[in-house]
């Protein structure tokens, strides 16, 4: 527990739950800024960064044993200037390191620990460092002096090491595109994705095992597209292992961060925004494509997670809740099998032990305490239907029992001590939830949760965007400040977008635009395209990046590429598809080694390389005629197409200003009209909303 009583270092004055957590620490920490490295050059000190996040358990490890430690905090104080960075405050900062340590160590993760000059010039980076050395790794209290005495002894060593390091990054940032993209890659990434796929347990790759939900978004495009079924398999065999496992929060919903196995079993526990929302994202548009209700049922009860724990009074959504609880990882959501005995009725417990995995000894391992035994993660062994055979009851029988035992373990779980929330509003996580919210509402014909989107658009609008249009990164008790950064604007239009899809408000069509203008003027790279992650003199970092790699959650240029796209197609205008263009030969050489780094480019890409329509419908609001027909659109599943409405009259007008090539498209004979659009070539107009559904399913001309 941190000790309020102690003495306060600067970070009390910061609004990051991160930084605060580490503000009565003996470390004399500075925040990320000006302040810091003057210090730094005044005192002829290296600098000691150390970044990480709120809900990072091994950050919560290194600062228990390493910074609440006055045997190391003297250490730092006495021989460098040390920095704290929450990780999701500033991720241009974050990324500018992390890339550092990938290049020096092949890994990354957090806590990240990076040694720099006082300008700010790395030359040794690490993750995770113990207090003493142990199985092979060296010790905070071994490395420290080390370092500390060859910035006095051998300092032209470790300013030779920093130059090199900066010059690999400025030629990385710097690098020429290479060429255009084509409908190759798509096969490439699907191919790709089909090697990584691992075919017993889903997902992809090897422990620890990532939800990623991106490259399911691009799998359904590609099946939709080609009609290959392995696409559509290896989506669907991933969602149901993720909803089965113990990934998967079977008591509260909501998905934690990975897996530590292959099997999806066992979790690290933390809680993301991102993950929810994206993950939402691939549910919904899964149901879509299949109709199958298992899909839905997922993506809703993630969202009752979301709505009911990440979201704040004022609408807007938190962005993270902590792994730990009470100083022990995964606490809150552990089961003994004697409390779980306790908990449930017999005729509860018989159906219950016969779905879910549970041990009197604990099917839950803790790497870093494995003295702690006894425990069970809640996973799935076997579906309601096998286990109403088995048991000689109907499959409805055996789901009310299941729902009645999960609805009493709910209840006996909210009576603990509950993991914290990071409650910083961030412009970019709540894009992502504003995009699955209107997604979701619009696949499930839910008005709630566009409503839910909307609520948390219009605070991030009021709250986060200056009168100059520009966007802000971070909101937390009263206070929003820090630059808005690439992934701020491509994530907010990405849900801008989403939201006109569901609702058809011009409005919120021209906002979309509005921040793209904004992108366009203050991150684009007119020398080699693409988006630079921060804007112009933001940031006072020694290199401005240019991230393509989607990682736990897309980069700011796969995002970017799929909102121009998106936008040049419903405003018919030919400088967003140029722009679009520019950042897809960012990607040409990348994903001629690696076809799956980025599979939210290649979602954009299938608009272009692939197949796509435009729809425009011209319609009285609110005419039988016209909802039947936006409706019949909403509902099927065409991931490709973007769809207009043109509202008849003089209502039209904001449209037709945004949207001119619409001029001259007119209801016929007083109905709702659809002009399909494809490869710039506009067909007859068309009323029969069947004949209107089968030209769309169909595709465009081959």
């Amino acid at each position: 527990m941190i000790d309020d009583a102690r003495p306060a270092n600067r970070l009390i004055h910061e609004k990051s739950p991160y930084l605060l957590a580490h503000a009565h620490q003996p470390v004399d920490w500075y925040p990320w800024g000006d302040e810091a490295f003057e210090r730094a050059r005044t005192l002829d000190r290296p600098v000691f960064l150390s970044i990480g996040y709120a809900t990072c358990h091994w950050c919560h490890v290194m600062a228990r044993e390493s910074f609440e430690d006055p045997g190391v905090a003297r250490l730092l104080n006495d021989a460098f200037v040390c920095i704290k960075v929450d990780r999701e405050e500033r991720p241009d900062v974050d990324q500018l390191y992390m890339t550092v340590c990938h290049l020096l160590t092949g890994s990354g993760g957090w806590p990240l620990t990076v040694f720099m000059t006082p300008d700010r010039r790395p030359f040794f980076a690490g993750t995770y460092f113990p207090k003493e050395s142990r199985l092979g790794t060296t010790g905070l209290l071994e490395l420290l002096p080390r370092i500390a005495a060859m910035w006095t002894e051998k300092r032209g060593a470790l300013e030779e090491a920093a130059a090199e390091i900066v010059a690999s990054l400025s030629m990385t940032a710097a690098e020429p595109p290479a060429g255009e993209v084509g409908r190759e890659v798509l096969q490439a990434g699907f191919e790709g994705l089909a090697l990584q796929f691992d075919s017993l347990h889903g997902g992809f790759g090897h422990a620890p095992k990532f939800p990623t939900p991106h490259h399911l978004l691009f799998l359904l495009r590609y099946w939709r597209r080609t009609g290959e079924p392995h696409a559509l398999e290896m989506v669907e065999r991933t969602l149901e292992a993720i909803r089965r496992g113990g990934v998967y929060d079977q008591v509260g919903y909501g998905l934690h961060r990975y897996s530590t196995d292959a099997r999806w079993l066992v979790p690290h526990f933390e809680k993301m925004l991102y993950d929810q929302a994206l993950f939402v994202l691939a549910c919904a548009e899964a149901f879509q494509a299949t109709g199958k209700a298992t899909y839905r049922r997922t993506a809703e009860e993630t969202l009752i997670y979301l709505l009911g724990e990440l979201r704040s009074d004022d609408g807007a959504f938190y962005s993270a809740q902590d792994a730990d609880s009470e100083g022990e990882e995964g606490k809150f959501y552990l089961w003994t099998k004697e409390e779980l005995d306790r908990l449930l009725p017999s005729g509860e417990r018989e159906v219950f032990y016969r779905v879910f995995r549970v041990r009197a000894g604990g099917n839950f391992t803790d790497p870093a305490q494995p003295e702690r035994r006894g425990l069970n993660v809640l996973y799935r062994v076997t579906t309601v239907e096998e286990a109403a055979a088995g048991l000689g009851r109907t499959p409805r029988e055996v789901a009310v029992l299941l729902e009645a035992a999960r609805e009493r373990l709910l209840a006996a779980r909210c009576r603990r001590v509950r993991p914290a929330v990071d409650d910083k509003v961030l412009t970019s996580w709540n894009g992502l939830a504003i995009a699955a919210l209107a997604a979701a509402g619009r696949a499930f014909g839910h008005p709630p949760y566009i409503e839910a989107a909307e609520a948390a658009l219009d605070f991030v609008l009021l709250r986060l965007r200056t009168p100059e249009n520009r966007l802000l990164h971070r909101y937390r008790d009263g206070d929003a400040a820090i630059a808005g950064m690439a992934e701020d604007y491509a994530y907010l239009a990405w849900g801008l977008l989403e939201v006109y899809a569901a609702t058809f408000d011009p409005g919120r069509l021209a906002t979309a635009k509005a921040l793209v203008d904004r992108m366009l003027s203050d991150f684009r790279d007119r020398e080699h395209g693409g988006f630079f992650s921060a804007a112009a003199g933001a940031t006072g970092l020694v290199v401005r990046q240019k991230e393509t790699f989607d990682g736990a959650y897309p980069s700011a240029n796969s995002a970017a590429y799929l909102v121009l796209v998106r936008l040049a197609r419903l405003l018919g205008d030919p400088v967003y598809e140029e722009r679009a263009a520019e950042v897809a030969r960012l990607y040409t050489a990348p994903l001629a080694t690696s076809p799956t780094i980025a599979t939210l480019f290649l979602s954009g890409l299938e608009m272009v390389a692939g197949e796509s329509q435009e729809v425009v419908v011209v319609g009285t609001p609110g005419a039988e005629d016209t909802e039947g027909m936006l409706a019949a659109l909403l509902g099927t599943y065409l991931p490709t197409t973007t769809v207009l409405f043109v509202p008849a009259g003089r209502e039209g007008d904001a449209v037709r200003r945004l949207a001119p090539f619409t001029a001259g498209m007119a209801m016929v004979d007083g109905k709702a009209t659809a002009y399909v659009c494809a490869g710039r070539t506009c067909g007859r107009p068309v009323t029969d909303v069947p004949a209107l559904m089968e030209t769309l399913r169909a595709g465009p001309p081959k």
